[in-house]
């Protein structure tokens, strides 16, 4: 069941909110549970969760604590995150695909990567990509425009535009792959390994085989031929002293500043799969989320095309110039977090607030949960990028706003996905107005490691002047 949550106040003024699964009134049984759970985890949270700052109780995945409070968010995340780690079950569903990089690694070898790419992720870093991104941007757009008067799968073109931004800012000398094949690949593993497996759930050890990465293995094998092959022909070139100066490069030559070890091949492998997959991944869904609530919003879609268009055409787009467009790109991501839920294992027995976590139990902070808490937000419901606007930003405690996550882990390429999604943005609603195909069922968010609309998006193509 669909619900568009709470009604506004009568005099409040007119604001889209999306539909989203309306919350639980009580729990699911165990088989319910797992059934829901295996087909879109967003489905099963209880509306206590919307309401309550923190929340534990016994179920599928055993002991379980859900914080929304951003004090305890803190604790959890910053001032004890020595007592978390990441939890097996994304361990077993990431790890087979992505291998043991950033995103996956712990301890110590998580450590060494973290200190290793860090440099690569700098500001100076990232405000050198802005000529590429707008140049992808500029791209997409000329693409849109000549679709003037067609219907488009507006997903799938910015699958397609993400990773033209890979392309032009990680691996400069192309992908050797077609860059659909390589989008479509992405899709497939996520879809396979995305759906929660009963045998993860249950612990039931690793060499049973699951139907989700029985289902992935074609895509981790395509990942795999993708890049070795960049790695071979970007090291020739390294040793020729003839490589590009992209991230790709960075990355084989990194060091850490502290052993001035560089990464194995295998961390290489898996930091770049996991840039290709989860990083792309991440940015196409969100700029998806954003042209889907600007075409239902007439308000800020005027708004932000008054933005736009007061850059020079032909000029490139400076997204820290761009305040409004920032603001959309960061309520769409209150709305419809990248990562819908992150989790941690308990190492040692704590306590977080009032309430006891045991050993070895799961704590969950949940953006989709934490971003639409009915305590922390105004209005939760609604699309108001008035909120991450001068004053009204201030007021958002730190940790009620994580679509990157936080603390030590918190995901080291932000701000090139918001810089990057910003810029593209600005090109695509200075090019076209997007609006919703007339016969598109209902736009439904589905949770399969990311968050990303159910049946695509289907919309008309309008060329601006």
């Amino acid at each position: 069941m669909m619900d568009a949550a709470a009604p506004c106040p009568p005099d409040a003024p007119a604001r889209f909110r999306p539909a989203v699964p309306r919350p639980l009134r009580r729990p699911m049984g165990l088989l319910a549970f797992l059934k829901a759970a295996r087909a879109n985890p967003i489905t099963t949270w209880l509306d206590d969760h919307f309401e309550k700052p923190v929340m534990a109780g016994d179920g599928a995945l055993g002991r379980v604590t859900v914080v929304s409070d951003p004090a305890l968010i803190r604790y959890l995340y910053v001032e004890n995150a020595a007592n978390y780690r990441k939890d097996d079950l994304q361990r077993r569903v990431l790890a087979p695909g992505l291998g043991n990089g950033l995103l996956t690694a712990e301890d110590e070898e998580w450590k060494l990567q973290r200190r290793t790419l860090a440099p690569i992720f700098s500001a100076r870093h990232v405000l050198g990509f802005a000529e590429p991104m707008n140049a992808a941007g500029a791209r997409i757009a000329r693409r849109l425009a000549r679709r003037d008067g067609t219907t488009i799968d507006a997903a799938l073109e910015m699958t397609r535009v993400t990773l033209d931004v890979l392309e032009r800012t990680i691996f400069t000398q192309g992908l050797a792959s077609d860059p659909d094949a390589l989008g479509r690949a992405i899709t497939r593993f996520l879809e396979a390994v995305g759906p929660i497996d009963p045998l993860d759930v249950f612990g039931i050890p690793s060499f049973v085989p699951r139907i989700g990465r029985l289902r992935a293995r074609p895509a981790v094998r395509f990942f795999a031929e993708v890049v070795d092959a960049l790695i071979d022909k970007r090291r020739a070139l390294i040793a020729a002293d003839r490589a590009p100066a992209d991230l790709l490069t960075l990355l084989l030559k990194a060091q850490d500043p502290e052993t001035g070890k560089g990464l194995t091949d295998l961390e290489v492998k898996a930091n770049i799969v996991t840039f290709i997959a989860a990083g792309h991944e991440t940015t196409a869904n969100a700029l998806t989320w954003a042209l889907y609530c600007l075409s239902q919003d007439d308000g800020a879609r005027a708004r932000i095309e008054a933005e736009v268009d007061a850059v020079p055409a032909g000029e490139g787009f400076d997204a820290e110039a761009l305040p409004f467009t920032k603001a959309v790109m960061e309520e769409t991501m209150r709305l419809f977090p990248p990562v819908p839920f992150l989790s941690r294992q308990a190492i040692a027995e704590d306590r977080i607030g009032r309430v006891k976590i045991p050993r070895g139990s799961l704590v969950m902070v949940a953006p989709y949960v934490l971003h639409r808490h009915r305590t922390l937000w105004d209005d939760p419901a609604a699309f108001v990028p008035d909120r991450f606007l001068g004053e009204a930003r201030k007021d958002i405690p730190r940790f009620a706003y994580l679509p990157f996550g936080a603390g030590p882990r918190v995901c080291i390429g932000q701000s090139f996905s918001v810089q990057e999604a910003v810029i593209v943005l600005a090109h695509i609603i200075r090019a076209v107005r997007l609006r919703m195909a007339a016969d598109h069922p209902p736009v439904t968010p589905l949770h399969r490691v990311t968050l990303r609309p159910e049946h695509g998006l289907r919309m008309g193509v309008e060329r601006r002047a």
